[in-house]
């Protein structure tokens, strides 16, 4: 949560062709979350005159991790926050379940989550209106099992689908138009999805970022967080023989093979 009296902004740097590392900053310090590349983060800082403090990380990937050495050299102060992963070697500090995180520059307070099913280790940092939930929850779908069970991530998933409405996710791909694509192959007489998709794809067309999402968005267009609907569970059954019945973890591990091999 930011500090009212010190109103702080949060802006996303691309990288890697379609990673964004999140910069949490109040005009003279800053938080970056996942960096996935240092270079061009460091720069990004520097133009603004802003000094890093700290750097949170979800989960071990290199596309997340790739840049701390970097910025880490550049800023050596920086505290890293991660998960209790020995893949990640920089971390400073380990977080995991239930840890509260108070930053003081600039001043935000976050609870760390476990939300595992991309990988073992992956974590959440949750403020007030906001969610950093690296590759768990995209819009209008979700990461790959790379490491965790579909009863892991469906639990991941739903347990963030109960933030408030208004809560803004903050993920760290630019997957949004694919996820629409596939999304609406599998839910296509959904209108706000339908309403989504058309604004996603004007906002891709001119090269223009599609993120932060809101849960409540999240909610009525993700066939991921709406796994017990009939329209996704009557696509399943008829497209990849989902038996009546199945159970909700069932339904989302089809689900999720589909979209591994989905090409439209």
């Amino acid at each position: 949560m930011p500090d009212a009296a010190t109103p702080c902004r949060i802006e996303a740097v691309p990288v890697l062709g379609d990673n964004y590392v999140w910069v949490l900053h109040d005009g003279r310090h800053a938080v970056v979350v996942d960096p996935g590349e240092g270079p061009p983060v460091g720069s990004w800082l520097r133009e603004r005159g802003l000094a890093l403090t700290t750097i949170l990380i979800t989960h071990h990937h290199g596309d997340h991790i790739g840049g701390v050495p970097y910025l880490c050299g550049a800023w050596p102060e920086a505290i890293v926050m991660a998960p209790e992963d020995a893949r990640i070697p920089q971390a400073l500090r380990r977080v995991g379940e239930g840890d509260r995180l108070r930053i003081g520059s600039p001043s935000f307070d976050f609870e760390v989550w476990a939300i595992p099913g991309h990988t073992s280790s992956h974590i959440a940092y949750v403020t007030v209106g906001a969610v950093f939930c690296g590759d768990t929850l995209f819009s209008a779908g979700c990461g790959r099992l790379f490491e965790g069970t579909p009863a892991q991530m469906l639990g991941s998933l739903q347990r963030l689908a109960q933030l408030p409405d208004d809560t803004a996710v903050y993920c760290t791909h630019e997957y949004t138009l694919g996820n629409c694509r596939f999304a609406r192959h599998v839910d296509p007489d959904n209108a706000a999805l339908r309403d989504y998709c058309s604004w996603v794809a004007a906002r891709r067309a001119e090269a223009l970022v599609t993120l932060p999402s809101r849960i409540d968005r999240e909610r009525a267009v993700n066939p991921f967080l709406r796994i017990d609907e009939p329209p996704v569970r009557a696509a399943l059954m008829k497209e990849r023989g989902l038996q009546e019945g199945a159970s909700p973890v069932e339904a989302f591990a089809v689900l999720r093979a589909w979209k591994d091999g989905f090409r439209g």
